[in-house]
């Protein structure tokens, strides 16, 4: 199925590796040109390298972090105007509200709420005035069923959400959709620092705290990136243009309610 983006430029964060990288990867499967965001160079070159050998779309990188206001300048000294936007940031770290500081939580902010807003601020405009644009958020399921070890993701992430929700029935008449991307436990690096950290607060093995996370799965198994992958390059396509506002959970059944 041609998806209907082969030409259109995409802006990818986080995509030297894991999620990141797997949307990346279905956009340029698709044709799509993509600019692909990361803080690691040399992991993200060697990421576009792969990407520009499938052929189809095109990869560029800019090694910069988002999150602050000379990364974002080096984002845009490509440009601003993306037909795509795919915000994806790794989360904050874990732990107890009671040891957290005001700089701790104005980093997790800054990351997951002020990063991604910035970015749409600067892209959407022009993305309404050509009558097309795609806005995918990356965020997490415990939007949907908080984590309360990771209250620092709860709290920014649920923040870009209702931004994201009451920004989204303004664009769509012209062309232009926001959607968030909800993933629950998927096979990338990040799992296995989560998990590291659940396993030493429990006193387990790493293979333990798996093994048992995997026996109390619905699925009986991790998320593939690629499956986030598909599911972004589809809310990217021109099929989409009628979902919008949405908070899409991708978690393999975890979530064990209704709505």
């Amino acid at each position: 199925m041609d998806l209907g983006i082969e030409g259109r430029r995409a802006l990818v964060g986080g995509a030297s590796s894991g999620l990141g990288l797997a949307c990346a990867t279905a956009l340029v499967r698709e044709g799509a040109d993509v600019v692909m965001v990361a803080r690691g160079e040399a992991r993200l070159r060697e990421a576009a390298a792969a990407l520009n050998a499938l052929g189809r779309g095109t990869a560029t990188v800019v090694a910069a972090d988002v999150a602050t206001d000379e990364g974002r300048q080096a984002v845009f000294r490509h440009g601003t105007d993306f037909d795509i936007l795919v915000t994806n940031a790794g989360g904050p770290p874990s732990g107890d509200f009671r040891d957290w500081t005001r700089d701790d939580w104005l980093r997790a902010i800054d990351a997951n709420m002020l990063a991604p807003i910035e970015l749409i601020k600067a892209t959407v405009d022009g993305m309404m005035a050509r009558g097309f644009g795609r806005v995918v958020n990356i965020t997490s399921s415990a939007v949907k069923e908080p984590i309360p070890s990771i209250g620092l993701s709860n709290g920014a992430r649920s923040g870009l959400t209702g931004f994201v929700a009451g920004l989204a029935r303004s664009t769509v008449g012209s062309g232009v959709t926001m959607n968030n991307i909800l993933p629950g436990t998927f096979d990338t690096p990040r799992l296995v620092h989560n998990f590291s950290a659940i396993a030493a607060g429990r006193g387990q093995s790493l293979e333990e705290a798996l093994r048992l996370r995997l026996a109390a799965h619905p699925a009986k198994r991790f998320g593939r990136p690629e499956e986030i992958g598909a599911l972004c390059a589809y809310l990217c396509s021109a099929y989409a243009g009628y979902i919008t506002g949405q908070n899409i959970l991708i978690d393999g059944g975890s979530f064990p309610g209704v709505f």
